[in-house]
This record gives structure tokens, sequence and C-alpha cells, in this order.
């Protein structure tokens, strides 16, 4: 199991509140390894702009080459396993400004995947059925929100393994959590 890494540095946050790069990172998570040049194909990028954010990525440790892959100078390019998390409340102005444009772009990647899901449904078969939703909420403390959301993530992480480690009739399913405090009504 990955340690949990904190992201509060800004230059690692700005790394990653790049459109491109969630992109990127997105295209690795859900279909593996790949170049800069497939990358470029599938995301509709030259390779030189996709290599470029491959870089930058990786200087932060959020991608990795994947050197069994690599044939002359063709790299190869995963992501590595990882739980990163990010603070809840941040006091720098630009930290909290990152993680603002970092948090739209995932529920904005997060409302395309869906509704790419909702739009290709009739194509998946019996995962078709496959859509366990619920919405609530709980009225708890703040050391309780804490410790159901480190639950929450241990249940989780029981079921990551890594692609090559999937067993047959496996496929990947985009898990989401929200959990935020509910504002007074006056």
């Amino acid at each position: 199991m990955v340690a949990p890494r904190e992201i509060t540095d800004v230059e690692e946050l700005r790394t990653l509140a790049h459109p491109l790069r969630q992109r990127i990172l997105r295209h690795l998570g859900q279909s593996g390894p790949a170049t800069a040049s497939t990358l470029g194909r599938a995301l509709g990028e030259s390779s030189g702009a996709t290599s470029y954010h491959l870089r930058m990525l990786a200087r932060h440790s959020f991608v990795e080459e994947v050197p069994e892959r690599a044939h002359g100078r063709e790299r190869w390019w995963r992501v590595p396993a990882h739980d990163l998390r990010f603070p809840r409340a941040p006091r720098d102005p630009e930290v909290r400004t990152l993680l603002e444009q970092l948090n739209q772009l995932k529920l904005a990647a997060d409302q395309e995947l869906f509704a790419d899901f909702l739009a290709r449904r009739d194509e998946l078969g019996e995962w078709a059925e496959a859509l366990p939703y619920s919405r609530g909420s709980v009225r708890v403390t703040l050391p309780e929100l804490r410790e159901f959301f480190d639950e929450y993530m241990a249940l989780l992480k029981r079921y990551q393994r890594p692609v090559e480690e999937t067993p047959a009739g496996a496929r990947q399913v985009a898990v989401r959590f929200f959990a935020f405090p509910v504002p007074e009504q006056g």
C-alpha cells in the first residue's frame, strides 16, 4: 500500500492544475502506459506538447518512465501508484486558488466521464447496469468526518490493483467521493 503524499508545494500544485496535464494523467490512468506520440494522437495534441508536459509531470513524480517498454529513443510513461492528498483549508491564497482550479478541472472531467458512460451505456453489455449510486448526508463532528474519510480510503485501497494484476472479467470503474459541510439555512 502506498503512503499518502500531501501536496502543498505551489510548484507541484501549478503542475497539476494544468488542463492538458490533467488530460494526460486521466488518459494514462484509464488506458495504461503510453508514449508522447500515442498520447498526442489520443488527445489531439502534438507529440512535442505531450512530451513537454510529461517531463513537467515527471519532475514532480506524477508520472514515471516504464523502462522495460522503452525502445531506442521511445519513452513510455505511466502513472505510478499514489495516494495524493491536498490541504483541506489552505491559508496561502495562491495555494487556495490553484486547488480551486484543480478541483474545477477534476469535477469537469468527472462530469464528462459520467456523460460519456451514459451516452455509451448500450455498448457495455452487462456492465450497463453497473451504476451503484448513493446520495445522502450524515451529521458528524469534524473528527468523525476525518475517520469516515479514512475508512472510505481504506475500503477503496482494498480494491485497487495494478493493471497487470487485473483479473479476467474486471474493468476499471470510476469511484468518486465528495463530502462537504452544508451551509446553515437561515
